[in-house]
């Protein structure tokens, strides 16, 4: 138990993600979306981990990330990775989940929960994953205000807002970087542009929005992965990777249940497999153990 009385407080946790982002490095933030990729990101000593509404979403309900997942639904995976895990966390809040009032609704909801972050993004409810197609946003005005709710919603000034715009896929890059320029003026901390497909077109985002900006990298999406290198130069200061941690969890998992299937067996395959004992105590078992010779005596 000696190890959860040097975890950090929330308000330590969001201090120093605002002080890591105020350095001009850039932060990768794995995507984590239930509490064993958690829990592994979380002792790996990341800055940053970043709850992905996909992952979470279809680890959850096993549904599309297309404005299936309610409200209470993404606070409660919220509250848990966040609680769960000593490193602080971004997390996904879609539109917010209506207006304005739904937006003060959520971020109080998401701040309370311990989060160190939320993103927001102007599509238009239902929502969809940003590396979809048919996306449809809101007027950038609208946008605007929900921010000026969230920003003055906030209780903890080190509670980040991540102002997402998915404007460029349908309505382009000039009108993507106004929106990016307005949210940022009302008071955004981190400006994510999304979907991007060209290098040229970061570089453009990079010259013009004058806030830490958010590489979203999706292997197999719309943006070109870049090395640290290439997005620390555009300007961009954090990376997420939402999608990385389920597809490599989805293609080991096709490898291990196929040698099952056809082999009867897992005997082919362990060299895939972590360490029983290494994972029971990740999740905790040797403090179950600890309680357990504490009390049985009693």
């Amino acid at each position: 138990m000696a190890e959860e009385s040097n975890t950090p407080s929330v308000q330590e946790k969001r201090r120093g993600l605002r002080a890591r982002l105020s350095q001009n490095s850039l932060i990768p933030a794995p995507g984590v979306f239930e509490m064993i990729s958690a829990k592994i990101a979380d002792r790996m000593g990341f800055d940053v981990l970043y709850m992905t509404g996909y992952g979470t979403v279809g680890s959850y309900l096993g549904l599309p990330d297309a404005g299936l997942a309610t409200y209470s639904d993404m606070l409660n995976r919220a509250s848990a990775m966040a609680n769960g895990t000593r490193t602080a966390l971004i997390a996904d809040g879609d539109t917010g989940y209506g207006g304005l009032l739904n937006v003060a609704h959520t971020v109080r909801g998401y701040e309370a929960a311990g989060v160190a972050g939320i993103q927001l993004e102007d599509q238009e409810f239902p929502k969809k994953c940003g590396h979809t197609p048919n996306r449809p946003v809101i007027p950038g005005a609208e946008m605007v205000r929900k921010i000026k709710v969230a920003v003055d919603t906030r209780s903890d000034p080190d509670f980040l807002i991540v102002a997402r715009t998915d404007a460029l896929s349908s309505m382009g890059i000039d009108e993507a970087l106004r929106r990016a320029e307005a949210y940022a003026e009302a008071g955004a901390d981190l400006i994510f542009v999304e979907a991007p497909e060209t290098v040229e077109q970061m570089e453009r985002i990079g010259r013009v929005v004058d806030k830490p900006l958010v590489a979203n990298m999706v292997e197999g999406g719309k943006t070109p992965i870049l090395p640290r290198e290439d997005l620390e130069r555009i300007g961009y200061r954090l990376a997420i990777y939402p999608a990385t941690g389920f597809l490599a969890m989805a293609k080991t998992l096709e490898t291990v249940y196929d040698a099952i299937r056809t082999e009867g067996s897992s005997v082919g395959v362990q060299d895939r497999l972590a360490d029983f004992n290494a994972f029971s105590a990740l999740m905790g078992f040797d403090d179950v153990w600890e309680f357990e010779r504490r009390y049985r005596d009693i």
